[in-house]
């Protein structure tokens, strides 16, 4: 099959929307609390590194959406913007446990955000791979992956717009 298989372009549609509205929220999130967001160690490379997962979120639906293409250009488009967003979180993830070494660090311990930042990427690389062979069953992980960086992202915007400001 050359072109996106029935039923997901609905799909994708609805999440890249959903995923750019919330990385609009974000980012107005940031702007409202940016002195506070700036004077927590690591906050700042947390939002964007959910900046780049919700990005992640919009590329991916876009380019499953472009007509003619098959499993094999859809898999790459993925999985070259996995990665980037891959080395993204890896510099959050960093950045959160210098972070964590300062005495005046307190936002708890740093394992459980590294690992769901690193995480919710892992289904975009698998389902970019097996599109790469040619198997449309890859839309499966990347629709898994959108939905693990919905929540995690819905919790960052609670942190960045209420959270902080206790």
């Amino acid at each position: 099959m050359t072109t996106l298989p029935e039923g997901w372009s609905d799909f994708f549609v609805a999440t890249t929307g959903a995923g750019a509205a919330l990385a609009g929220l974000i980012i107005v999130a940031m702007t409202a609390n940016i002195k506070m967001i700036i004077g927590i160690q690591g906050m700042t490379s947390r939002a964007g590194a959910t900046i780049g997962s919700l990005t992640l979120i919009v590329v991916a639906g876009a380019v499953a959406l472009i007509p003619g293409q098959g499993a094999l250009f859809v898999g790459l488009e993925i999985l070259v913007v996995s990665v980037v967003v891959l080395g993204i979180n890896l510099d959050s993830a960093w950045r959160v446990v210098q972070a964590s070494r300062r005495p005046d660090y307190a936002s708890g311990p740093p394992a459980p955000k590294i690992a769901l930042a690193l995480a919710q990427i892992a289904p975009f690389l698998v389902g970019a791979v097996m599109l790469l062979t040619g198997d449309w069953s890859g839309l499966y992980w990347v629709a898994g992956g959108m939905i693990v960086v919905f929540m995690a992202s819905v919790l960052n915007a609670w942190i960045l717009l209420v959270e902080i400001l206790r």
